[in-house]
């Protein structure tokens, strides 16, 4: 089921918000100083193409510079590829195939406003159980 969501995702926005975040990034890294920025853009763009079977979680190390760098990075970016999340995340709950879609979009929107001092972790690593029952797993 993970792989025919993020196929269906990839083909309907996944392609195109990943390509804001590439943008995104190469903006920052051109800029020098807010290359944190561009690393953390890049990070999110290998989410946002495939993020079904991926989930977020937060840094327990993350610091103040991280805060202060959330801030700067919501004024300069973050608010745009928010909007890029909700618009097609709307767009997507139109139709009924959509919906878990435009949901996913949802849920991104706030790595697209603070994302560093989050990391992206294997949704199986996050939630134990997650996936269980699949041919691969094995019983004792």
């Amino acid at each position: 089921m993970r792989l025919i969501l993020n196929v269906i995702w990839l083909v309907l926005c996944g392609w195109w918000m990943a390509i804001a975040y590439v943008i995104a990034g190469v903006i920052c890294a051109i800029l020098i100083i807010t290359i944190p920025f561009a690393i953390a853009s890049f990070r999110i763009a290998s989410y946002v193409i495939w993020p079904f079977g991926r989930s977020i979680t937060r840094r327990r190390d993350a610091g103040v510079a991280s805060v202060i760098g959330n801030i700067i990075w919501i004024i300069l970016l973050g608010w745009w590829l928010a909007i890029g999340h909700l618009t097609s995340g709307i767009a997507l709950c139109i139709t009924i195939i959509g919906i878990p879609l435009g949901l996913a979009n949802f849920k991104m929107i706030p790595i697209s406003l603070v994302p560093l001092g989050v990391r992206i972790v294997p949704s199986d690593e996050l939630y134990p159980g997650y996936g269980a029952g699949r041919s691969s797993d094995t019983y004792a």
